[in-house]
């Protein structure tokens, strides 16, 4: 479980007491009359309806109020606002948002890992696999395979009272390989499309359905956990649970505090049993308790504020009853000992008064925090290539106590295969479902839906149902398509194992720690890699950029407890689950 270092039991005094901000640096840039928007944290305890009504009478506008962590998203034109919100009664902290309609200077999507291979085109032809599943597109996963799939779809396919949440870009509903198992009832989108980064709202609320998904991200993660097996397209893990869209992802990939938080804590009270997490709260790729050396005041406070909102919803959707899943990141570093941060804060945003720019940050592993990843009751996944070794862009870890890597899975690797055929082909990536909209952004697919000759090269691929209804499927990597092979895995443990609460409207429930544990157990043993591997990115840029692994078969920094097992998982009766390890 992931409550290493201070960060699980830290009071919000402890974590913002470092952070507080006074005089000229807490204040917003001089001159500065746009309406911006902040994050105000309530101290834990603190009447926030009394909260709310400070912040009020303080000039703000609130906008939104999670009574379960005691966040209040405000809008004030006041350049002072922040440091007259520290002084209020109740109030923890106070975080920049953004100003409402300006543009950063950038706008990219902050992580290009899982495409890889638009940048890179394949030097040779994709080798084919032996088919099997029931779903056309079945012999192209690889993945299901390492994991035993298929044998577990024999005793165990889900249950459809099971639900998985998707904190992701959406979930495009429509696709006919996700649309039997989408909740659109209790699905909802927490963003607001911020046209500087997103591009131009498609609705005019700028406020997206919760049915759909403009940037692919979270479609693909969908499929891997719970497409259909139907004799269509191709199968997720556990093909017959349902999926639940909670968007707190923008269009462009970027996630911000407010939509993550809001996503965690409906999750807890709609009562989903499993959330998958494919993502780190932006603008930080580390929040650290009293910043890091170099970070001015007014960052440090931003951070002290992700930390203690992040602790928060993940402790009360635990409580909940929901096991929580996330993506250990694909940043070719060491989570123990962490390199120097070149990237954040990744999002420029002139609601801050600092340089918006990235600049070089020092982490202390002890107080610097890569979240949801490194958050309570969090299980981390590493991710592995076709040949099992770690793909050389995942993260791993040197402190096996520390709680940060649990279990590894199949996410892909581009490179994998080094001097065989198979080396730089679409095949060794992950395939799942997307949705057209993206694949037309990206120029993979044309305005007819058509694949393109970009598409082609990148190993698109379009399905039709006799009825003329199409769905497309792409090819990723990273540690975001490790995590769902996981997620998937816990929910059909939760189907099997799985105890029926008095309270019938929560279906099948399972106590998180448990299903954690039977992932865990589960999970086939994977000795260290001779060598280590090596960066093929970063090669020649020195020993740092090699991962080491450290510990033995049965618990390593590559792969934790193992490679998930989906057979095994499905068929640990409950009683036995909550024994424990």
């Amino acid at each position: 479980m992931h409550v290493r270092k201070m960060l699980a039991g830290a009071g919000v005094g402890a974590l913002l007491a470092t952070a507080a901000v006074t005089g000229p640096a807490g204040a917003a840039p001089a001159g500065d009359t746009e309406s911006q928007e902040w994050l105000v944290l309530s101290e834990e305890g603190a009447a926030v309806d009394a909260v709310v009504e400070e912040l009020a009478a303080a000039g703000a506008t609130v906008e939104s109020v999670n009574d379960a962590i005691g966040l209040v998203r405000v809008t004030a034109a006041d350049d002072a606002f922040a440091e007259k919100a520290r002084d209020l009664d109740g109030v923890a902290g106070v975080a920049t948002n953004r100003i409402i309609g300006s543009v950063p200077e950038r706008a990219a999507q902050p992580d290009a890992v899982e495409r890889e291979n638009l940048l890179t085109p394949p030097t040779a032809a994709p080798q084919p696999r032996a088919k099997r599943g029931a779903d056309p597109l079945d012999d192209r996963l690889w993945g299901m395979d390492m994991i035993d799939a298929d044998k577990a779809h024999r005793v165990e396919r889900g249950d459809d009272q099971v639900t998985v949440g998707v904190l992701d870009t959406g979930v495009q509903a429509d696709h006919p390989d996700l649309t039997a198992n989408v909740d659109a009832a209790r699905s909802r989108n927490f963003v607001t499309d911020i046209p500087a980064i997103d591009g131009p709202c498609e609705d005019p609320s700028c406020v997206d359905p919760a049915t759909e998904d403009d940037g692919g991200h979270g479609t693909h993660v969908a499929g891997t956990i719970a497409a259909s097996l139907d004799g269509f397209g191709l199968s997720g893990v556990a093909p017959d649970v349902t999926l639940v869209n909670i968007r707190g992802g923008q269009d462009s990939g970027y996630f911000f505090l407010g939509p993550v938080t809001d996503a965690l804590t409906y999750a807890a009270d709609t009562g989903i049993d499993v959330v998958n997490m494919s993502f780190y709260v932006d603008p930080w790729l580390y929040n650290c308790i009293g910043g890091a050396p170099e970070d001015p005041l007014e960052a440090a406070a931003d951070q002290a504020v992700v930390i203690e909102a992040m602790t928060r919803s993940l402790n009360y959707a635990h409580d909940h009853g929901v096991t929580l899943v996330a993506a250990l990141g694909n940043d070719f570093d060491n989570l123990s000992a962490p390199r120097v941060d070149t990237s954040s804060p990744d999002y420029d945003d002139p609601a801050n008064d600092w340089d918006n720019a990235p600049y070089p940050r020092t982490i202390d592993n002890s107080t610097c925090f890569n979240l949801p990843t490194e958050g309570p009751h969090v299980i981390g996944v590493s991710a592995v290539g076709p040949s099992e070794r770690k793909a050389d862009y995942s993260n791993w870890v040197t402190d096996l106590r520390s709680g940060e890597i649990e279990v590894a899975a199949p996410g892909g690797w581009f490179r994998d295969g080094f001097g065989t055929p198979s080396y730089m082909t679409n095949e060794n990536l992950i395939l799942s479902t997307v949705p057209l909209v993206s694949l037309q952004d990206t120029g993979e697919v044309d305005e007819k839906g058509d694949i393109t000759p970009i598409g082609e090269s990148t190993g698109v691929i379009k399905q039709c149902t006799d009825a003329g209804v199409c769905g497309y499927y792409a090819w990723y990597q990273g540690t975001s398509m490790a995590a769902p092979h996981a997620s998937g895995v816990a929910a059909l443990v939760v189907s099997n194992a799985g105890r029926r609460e008095a309270d019938r409207s929560r279906g099948l429930t399972m106590d998180p720690d448990a299903v954690r544990d039977v992932i865990m157990f589960t999970a086939r043993n994977h000795p260290c890699p001779r060598g280590g591997v090596q960066s093929y990115e970063q090669e020649g840029r020195g020993p740092e950029w090699t991962a080491t692994c450290t510990g033995s078969s049965r618990f390593n920094g590559f792969y934790g407890d193992g490679i998930v097992n989906a057979h095994r998982a499905a068929q640990v009766p409950g009683i036995f689950a909550n024994w424990g390890r």
